[in-house]
């Protein structure tokens, strides 16, 4: 199976709820058109896999994520500089998101602290637009177009 688009979400501003948008543009060097996290180098597009979210219970969007994917289980353990194309957006992993008590928080969890430590590891990536191409769509494929290792 390949990866697809199954959800872009959008944050208007800090602490704002997601947004679900059928379409996205990025901004080079940053992160997606219109969402509070463009301007950032680092932390701009977060990449969810479908496998995360459904371990725990939830929607495309829960997480806080930007784009949530379906067939890319693996995506929190991609390494940083490695590529991922998503519809016409090309994407820097720049390394795995690491998870906080505030999503729980914010998600109404119980123990957040548990809810914190079951996605250590599965909490998703963390990328830069590199290139957009055109816009990145619901359905559209992911494809990962090169793992580079890590200098040492």
């Amino acid at each position: 199976m390949s990866a697809r688009v199954i959800g872009l979400h959008v944050h208007g501003r800090k602490g704002a709820p997601v947004r679900p948008v059928s379409e996205v543009s990025g901004r080079v060097g940053g992160g997606i058109v219109g969402d509070s996290h463009a301007g950032r180098t680092r932390r701009a597009v977060l990449v969810v896999d479908r496998s995360t979210l459904d371990a725990h219970g939830l929607r495309p969007g829960d997480l806080r994520e930007q784009i949530t994917v379906d067939g890319l289980p693996d995506v929190t353990a991609l390494p940083p500089e490695t590529l991922l194309r998503v519809g016409g957006l090309t994407l820097r992993v720049n390394g795995p998101c690491e998870p906080c008590t505030r999503i729980g928080g914010l998600l109404g969890v119980e123990d957040v602290e548990a809810f914190r430590r079951s996605l250590v590891g599965r909490r998703g990536a963390v990328c830069t637009v590199v290139a957009a191409a055109a816009q990145a769509r619901i359905g559209d494929a992911v494809q990962v177009l090169a793992e580079v290792a890590p200098a040492p």
